[in-house]
């Protein structure tokens, strides 16, 4: 039960870090002297990176320990 809960707060957390980014890319620069004191888009477009790519591996973590069972094949 622990694990999903650990997954599921990651993918929130990735889905967060998505909308950040979206905000961040919509809104226009008050003046552009002043544009790089902004945060850059690219932080949490690599966070959103960084959180699939740990999730992914934690995944593989739990099918490989037996944690997660996938669904049987079809035949």
């Amino acid at each position: 039960m622990l694990f999903k809960i650990v997954i599921i707060t990651l993918l929130l957390f990735m889905i967060y870090n998505l909308f950040r980014a979206l905000l961040i890319m919509n809104k226009k620069p008050k003046d552009k002297i002043n544009a790089t004191d902004q945060t850059s888009m690219t932080k949490f477009i690599g966070r959103r990176l960084m959180l699939s790519v740990a999730i992914v591996i934690i995944l593989v973590i739990g099918l490989l320990t037996g944690l997660i069972t996938p669904n049987p094949r079809p035949y």
